[in-house]
């Protein structure tokens, strides 16, 4: 099964965070947020929560299967 892109990095450019500003707020690291956008790291539920509350929107607005 093919992952598809997330919408992380639009959401974050459209809020004007840098990934380092991101993941600080988020409490990971900037390589993390680099993965996750790259669709090389599935967050757990609990970091996507997180990243869900940060952009106040749904999980299912950053990542779908």
């Amino acid at each position: 099964m093919e992952l598809r892109k997330n919408k992380l990095q639009d959401c974050r450019k459209k809020a004007y965070l840098s990934q380092e500003k991101l993941a600080e707020k988020a409490g990971v690291t900037r390589q993390t947020i680099i993965s996750i956008e790259s669709s090389r790291y599935v967050p757990s539920l609990q970091l996507a929560l997180k990243l869900a509350k940060i952009f106040k929107c749904r999980v299912e607005d950053l990542f779908s299967l």
